[in-house]
């Protein structure tokens, strides 16, 4: 019978080594490839999923270029279906929300620099695709009340966004507020909308007396501060 369920699925005593090899160590000594292919090995049941991983390491670059990859790319190589698909997109949605977990479970993270703003602004953006704005609110101690998705793309520079950060910001009883927006696949470098917006919502805010601390524009896990260059000066 053993020996049946061998010639059946001859791969499976590579993936019950890859198997072993994690339980015991965790992925250090592991090539992306190779984790990869062990992601695979649970949407690919009964099929050598070892070539199949290096050729998308090959077609994506990476394996951070693999788990960004959208779907429908994903799906256009050979082997790769639906369900592997979704099990590959899924992996760094898992470790957004793990990140995100960690922060909002915690007390209230005080951001009075930049790069305490930073650290914690940034696993927002993680994995994200399309641009996203994000106000966080803070109190006269600079620590965080909440944290509020206001937008996506360049929406936070419309009159009805900016009217929504200051209520949202009044609502909130925030003395100040941190906004922040990503630059996906570009740089980290405020656009002349960008540093034309940010005038715009410092200003509202200021009509309810409410600062502006900072606006970040966010690319990966590199920034750019618009107070630091001086835009809200």
């Amino acid at each position: 019978m053993s020996m049946d369920r061998k010639e059946k699925n001859p791969h499976a005593g590579h993936r019950e080594r890859l198997r072993r090899r994690f339980v015991a160590t965790g992925l250090d000594g592991f090539s992306e490839h190779e984790v990869l292919e062990l992601l695979l090995c649970y949407a690919i049941p009964r099929r050598d999923v070892n070539d199949l991983a290096h050729v998308l390491i090959e077609r994506f670059g990476s394996l951070s270029g693999v788990l960004d990859a959208p779907a429908g790319q994903l799906m256009s190589i050979e082997g790769v279906g639906e369900q592997a698909a979704v099990l590959i997109k899924l992996i760094p949605q898992i470790m957004r929300k793990y990140q995100l977990s960690g922060i909002e479970g915690s007390k209230k993270p005080v951001l009075d620099d930049v790069n305490k703003a930073a650290r914690f602004i940034l696993p927002y953006f993680q994995s994200l695709t399309e641009e996203a704005v994000y106000l966080v609110c803070l109190d006269p101690l600079c620590r965080v009340i909440s944290v509020q998705r206001c937008g996506s793309g360049g929406e936070y520079s419309t009159v009805t966004s900016v009217k929504s950060i200051v209520e949202i910001a009044a609502r909130d009883r925030a003395d100040s507020v941190l906004l922040a927006h990503n630059h996906p696949g570009g740089v980290p470098v405020p656009s002349t909308e960008d540093i034309a917006a940010t005038k715009r919502i410092a200003e509202a805010l200021k009509t309810v007396d409410i600062r502006l601390a900072d606006h970040l524009v966010v690319t990966g896990n590199e920034f750019a501060s618009m107070n630091e260059c001086g835009y809200l000066k």
